[in-house]
């Protein structure tokens, strides 16, 4: 059973950071592209950062470079997403996503929210 479960979202003040993460598990890992997708409220859905199996390359979305860092752990089937600097526009609904080939998952997401 694929399962792919987000943790690590919550209330932050602008300015500080948090660090997301997404448990894999009933597939190969190491073989999927991860990514953190994000959708604020009442807004589309937008892909944020990606990074190949092998961790050798990562693309993000310019609204957050230098801001985020997407990683993976393959020995722990786990991806993250390094935050900082947040501001009050990062506040969405964030989703791990997995994809290989003809297959792609999605996790049910986590709150982020930054406010004052």
């Amino acid at each position: 059973q694929v399962q792919l479960v987000e943790s690590g979202g919550g209330l932050v003040q602008p300015g500080g950071s948090l660090r997301l993460s997404c448990a894999a598990s009933g597939f190969t890992f190491s073989s999927y592209t991860m990514k953190w997708y994000r959708q604020p409220p009442g807004k589309e859905r937008e892909l944020v950062a990606a990074i190949t199996g092998t961790g050798g390359s990562t693309n993000y979305v310019d609204s957050i470079k230098g801001r985020f860092t997407i990683s993976r752990d393959n020995a722990k089937n786990t991806v993250y997403l390094q935050m900082n600097s947040l501001k009050p526009e990062d506040t969405a609904v964030y989703y791990c996503h997995a994809s290989w080939a003809l297959f792609s998952y999605w996790g049910q997401g986590t709150q982020v929210t930054v406010s004052s």
